[in-house]
């Protein structure tokens, strides 16, 4: 079995999450690094693309030069996908373009800036039938498989209360003044888009609620600050959210809490138990049945559900942890994009990531939670987004 062949716009050299995508795609041997334009200037894309070891004629100057000399080549030579981790608006224009092209695509988060890009992208992807991912990377921890195992399963019976919070500290000071070029353009509108924190690490602890539980948002109600003098998005949300059936919910993301440093975790509580996860432990799944002692599932282990199996390399006692959940993601897009290939559904392993829709749910939640926090409504009605949610079955 061949590897696909990769391209990658934006990433370069020195790019923290450029590297991320790459280390993460090549791990299991699946995928191979063949293209890139890396940088949006000349000059910057072809030194990044020497230093890490991309031909000449398949390091381009840019994006529309990659995306013009691929559709040249033929099917045997040409890139299976592209990975697009530029900063969020380009997101739109270049995974449009190679989508339209017929190349399948794995996208960052936010997926796009506004959710006429997203209706935009999605009626691309059905229409072309290119396989899409988006990058929320948290879903391929082999424990929060097994947390939507088991919620998904009844297991912790209704669910009552969800508590998702993502703190962070890297912007408790004017860091974008500092030249660092992360905090630059994240806390550019022109660059990021209408949200901060919100946008940045929020839309992933959305997506992580929606993936575990499955419930759906009903009801915001938000407040975001910019703490920061002079920062022209929010670095710090907190939200009140009431979800489909019943359940409610609280959301916390935040870049301002001093000494944070990655916490992202999630708590869910239903009528017949609770389970607890944080990505700082993420080999550690805290179950508390109802009645019944607490107990800790462990990653590595074979009483854990067979996607939670599935997603694990190492033994038990031997720590998984990021690169590796990223690369699962990776491997249930390789998956999709060779059934696209073979046109043949494979059986293992599933096809099991972040789909165009669940971007687009994503960017809707971005806009209305910044709506509702502008609003002087106590609660504001969510709506449907649109495209409406659709998930693959797992």
């Amino acid at each position: 079995m061949r590897k696909l062949r990769m391209g990658m716009v934006g990433g370069g050299s020195g790019a923290f999450i450029g590297a991320v995508h790459r280390k993460a795609a090549l791990m299991d041997g699946e995928i191979s690094f063949t293209a890139g334009a890396l940088s949006s200037t000349k000059e910057k894309a072809l030194a990044s693309g020497r230093n890490l070891g991309l031909p000449d004629d398949r390091s381009y100057a840019s994006w529309e030069e990659m995306l013009e000399a691929e559709s040249n080549l033929s099917p045997e030579e040409r890139v299976d996908f592209v990975s697009v981790v530029t900063p969020n608006h380009f997101h739109f224009p270049v995974a449009h373009a190679f989508a339209e092209a017929g190349f399948n695509v794995v996208c960052d988060k936010p997926m796009v800036l506004d959710s006429g890009q997203a209706q935009k992208l999605v009626e691309t992807v059905e229409r072309t039938g290119v396989v899409f991912c988006v990058t929320y990377n948290y879903t391929g921890y082999p424990m929060v498989k097994q947390a939507r195992h088991m919620v998904r399963g009844g297991e912790l019976g209704e669910i009552r209360k969800v508590i998702v919070e993502y703190s962070q500290g890297w912007l408790a000071t004017r860091l974008e003044d500092s030249g660092n070029k992360q905090a630059g353009w994240r806390t550019d509108p022109d660059k990021s888009g209408i949200a901060g924190a919100v946008g940045d690490i929020g839309s992933h602890a959305e997506n992580l609620v929606s993936t575990v539980t499955g419930l759906e948002i009903e009801a915001i109600c938000a407040d975001l600050t910019t703490f920061v003098p002079g920062r022209r998005l929010d670095d710090d949300a907190n939200l009140l959210i009431r979800y489909r059936g019943g359940a409610r919910g609280v959301m916390i993301s935040s870049q301002i809490s001093t000494g944070a440093e990655n916490g992202l975790s999630l708590r869910v509580y239903g009528t017949q138990g609770g389970l607890r996860w944080r990505q700082e432990e993420p080999n550690h799944l805290v179950h508390t049945p109802l009645g019944e002692p607490e107990r800790v599932l462990r990653r590595g282990n074979d009483y854990l559900c067979e996607e939670a199996q599935a997603a694990t390399r190492l033994p038990a006692g031997h720590p998984e942890a990021f690169i590796e959940a990223f690369a699962n993601v990776y491997l249930g897009f390789a998956a999709a994009v060779r059934a696209r290939l073979d046109e043949h559904l494979p059986e293992d392993p599933p096809m099991d990531f972040p789909t165009v829709h669940d971007g687009a749910r994503g960017v809707h939640f971005i806009e209305k939670t910044v709506e509702s926090a502008r609003s002087e409504k106590k609660w504001l009605d969510t709506g449907s987004p649109t495209p409406e949610t659709r998930r693959p079955a797992i």
